[in-house]
């Protein structure tokens, strides 16, 4: 996949384009991803994607920004493993957020020369979200440019949206959430030393810090996969500051089952499959040690009865 930032005059062919944030990558936005390609494949030309880094609301209102359900690098590893042809990123910054609609459309077409859109009936852009599909249809008629509009996706009669999705994740709700991502959500993070508590205690953990910026799910245990350069591994994983053990950091702590070896600098991600309890603080070490063994014995039943989402999606 061709990954582009700002400046696509290095592009040379023509691309069905899908316009958004594209947080979570969801079902809804696979939707479009999927139309996307089918009409690449049936014109002859390259399947991409236009998002915005930073998060537009981290530019507009930074104290009231959404936290990311996928930070870029994990939404472009996704993007690659759906097929996509063009990744296109515009930095969001003022400048950009001034934009008028018809001037946003022109920077688009300069560089990447789509045939067709493909868009969600309730897409905006440009100024004050001055542009709407009705204003799309009638530039893009004027150019011989094709429009689709895929209606929103549903699942179990709920629309799916990245703010239910948010909101599912920090209630720890994991399970709920993957229905709508089509995935079981996840973090990545290099796996950082810590105070080697586990190894004392004869459970090692891999540890990594999540970003501030990304919705984290909520403190507690969970039955989880940890993915590392292309293998997964059943885990259990603690999300939290470790009360009983004076912890002040929040951080996600996986012990993968069955496992032995040094993962410490190297990039994992932690798919959240099922909460198993909250977090909460013990009486002494000893007592959190037997209810740790018994969390990894919840895991292991878990993962005989049930059998674990795609990781990548629906694509």
């Amino acid at each position: 996949m061709l990954v582009l930032r700002d400046d696509f005059s290095s592009f040379k062919g023509q691309t069905v384009l899908t316009v958004g944030k594209f947080d979570g990558l969801h079902l809804g936005h696979q939707a479009l991803i999927r139309l996307v390609r089918e009409r690449a494949t049936a014109l002859g030309v390259q399947a991409g994607l236009v998002t915005f880094d930073p998060h537009p609301a981290a530019v507009l209102r930074p104290e009231g920004a959404p936290p990311l359900i996928t930070p870029l690098p994990d939404k472009l590893r996704l993007l690659e493993q759906w097929k996509l042809d063009v990744a296109a990123i515009v930095t969001f910054t003022p400048h950009v957020a001034q934009m008028r609609a018809a001037e946003f459309l022109e920077y688009v077409h300069s560089g990447l020369r789509p045939r067709a859109f493909v868009v969600g009936p309730d897409f905006r852009f440009g100024y004050r979200r001055e542009g709407t599909v009705e204003f799309l249809r009638s530039w893009a008629a004027q150019r011989h440019i094709e429009v689709h509009v895929v209606p929103p996706v549903l699942v179990d009669g709920e629309r799916v949206s990245g703010s239910r999705i948010r909101a599912l994740i920090a209630e720890g709700d994991v399970e709920h959430a993957a229905r709508f991502l089509g995935r079981p959500p996840s973090i990545s993070g290099e796996v950082i030393t810590g105070d080697r508590l586990g190894h004392k205690l004869g459970i090692p953990t891999a540890n990594i810090l999540p970003r501030p910026d990304q919705v984290v799910p909520a403190n507690g245990v969970y039955v989880t996969l940890v993915e590392q350069n292309h293998t997964v591994h059943p885990a259990v994983t603690n999300v939290g500051v470790r009360p009983t053990v004076d912890g002040r950091r929040r951080q996600v702590e996986s012990h993968i089952l069955d496992w032995e070896g040094d993962l410490y600098g190297q990039r994992i991600t932690v798919h959240f499959l099922h909460r198993l309890r909250p977090e909460r603080k013990f009486d002494d070490v000893g007592e959190l040690v037997a209810q740790i063994r018994r969390d990894i014995e919840a895991a292991r039943d878990w993962f005989c009865h049930h059998e674990h989402r795609a990781l990548t999606g629906q694509m």
